[in-house]
């Protein structure tokens, strides 16, 4: 497929994936006049890049790591990247969820507040 049937099944757009390119993270054929081909696995590729890089990993990371994805092959070393990516994921889910915390305590208290006509104190 071209490169703008993959954006368009993807949801990337041409330049995201041009990008992926110049990452290493997707590598097209060429056709004999220089024009990208993918073939079906791209699509889910790009689809784990997106998930990556959403989670918060940089491009250098997801290439460390699409190897073992792509083929299902695990070594010790990659087991250890992935386990800490992991554990540094639900660290920021732990502090995440302690802000919302906060943000809802200041809520309750906002409106309780605003229901009195009072003023609001921040809980600390």
């Amino acid at each position: 497929m071209r490169i703008g049937e993959l954006a368009g099944r993807t949801g990337v757009s041409v330049r995201a994936l041009r990008y992926y390119e110049e990452q290493h993270l997707l590598i097209p054929e060429r056709s004999p006049s220089g024009q990208r081909r993918y073939g079906e696995e791209a699509v889910g590729r790009v689809r784990m890049v997106q998930e990556l890089y959403a989670a918060g990993l940089p491009s250098k990371k997801i290439l460390e790591l699409l190897p073992c994805l792509a083929t299902g092959q695990v070594i010790p070393e990659l087991l250890k990247r992935l386990t800490t990516e992991r554990d540094r994921i639900d660290q920021q889910i732990h502090d995440l969820s302690g802000t919302r915390d906060r943000l809802d305590a200041l809520i309750t208290t906002s409106r309780s507040a605003l229901e009195r006509g009072g003023h609001c104190r921040v809980p600390h």
